[in-house]
């Protein structure tokens, strides 16, 4: 049975990552992404049904328009690939729980912000605001967190983010983080709650360092705020917290529970 959970969230996360190729497109642009339907970017030559399954149609098209010959970014089916299995990979992860489900727009919605911030460095509102919206509304069935957690987490994110912005500001006299990043925030602490919302900005540093670090290495010596569209790392962030996050979290209590515990035994 979990095999098959697996695959029919594999088949869904595809599709929902076909969805997820409008609104970055359309997001950035200001554009509805209801209507039209699909189309070709270059042409505008509407996609015809049996050009428009996830994957399958781009490898076999050659990753070209029908009617134009333009060259379809690979970006396109790396899309609904990563969605695919990341749905089918949470659902493993957590176990076959159905519960799970709670998570499937989180991760859509983080794998859409991942995308657009690098191509674009913004954080549409409609997809941050809507998420933590659609965070607090789902708490009382969130498997990890219930709606008080939410809202503490929620509040958090947007908190420490601003905290964060305006020291920058008063240290360097400029704006390090966008206030994209804060309502972003707000929507991984409704979903994931306030500890693991740290979790998630400190693995999301570690993760844009690193990458900073190998741009550095390859003779691509920029500014950090010119080339780390930190959106992107938190979406990698909170994933990783997402999946990994709640053992580390307890990990963490037993620690500070033992070491409280040892010091009260050693210290008079």
């Amino acid at each position: 049975m979990r095999v098959l959970g697996a695959a029919a969230l594999f088949l869904l996360g595809a599709v929902v990552g076909s969805f997820l190729n409008v609104c970055i497109h359309r997001l950035p642009r200001g554009e509805s992404i209801v209507r039209p339907r699909s189309r070709c970017p270059r042409c505008g030559a509407p996609i015809r049904p049996a050009d428009n399954v996830p994957v399958l149609s781009w490898l076999r098209l050659r990753g070209r328009c029908r009617a134009c010959g333009w060259r379809i970014p690979a970006r396109y089916p790396l899309v609904e690939a990563a969605t695919a299995a990341l749905f089918a990979g949470g659902y493993l992860r957590f176990g076959g729980d159905p519960a799970f489900a709670v998570f499937l727009p989180f991760q859509a919605i983080c794998v859409a912000l991942f995308v657009i911030d690098a191509e674009h460095r913004l954080l549409p509102d409609r997809l941050t605001l809507s998420g933590t919206a659609l965070g607090l509304l789902l708490s009382p069935w969130n498997p990890i967190l219930d709606p008080a957690d939410a809202l503490v987490g929620a509040a958090t994110g947007a908190a420490l983010s601003s905290t964060l912005i305006l020291g920058y500001w008063l240290a360097r006299g400029r704006q390090g983080m966008g206030w994209g990043d804060v309502k972003m925030l707000a929507m991984i602490g409704a979903f994931l709650g306030w500890e693991l919302t740290l979790f998630a900005i400190v693995l999301s540093s570690l993760v844009g360092l690193g990458w900073w670090a190998i741009l550095q290495a390859g003779g691509r010596g920029r500014g950090l705020e010119e080339i780390l569209p930190f959106g992107s790392f938190l979406a990698l962030g909170a994933t990783g917290c997402l999946w990994f996050g709640p053992p580390a979290v307890e990990w963490y209590r037993g620690l500070l529970a033992g070491t409280v515990a040892a010091a009260r035994i050693v210290l008079p």
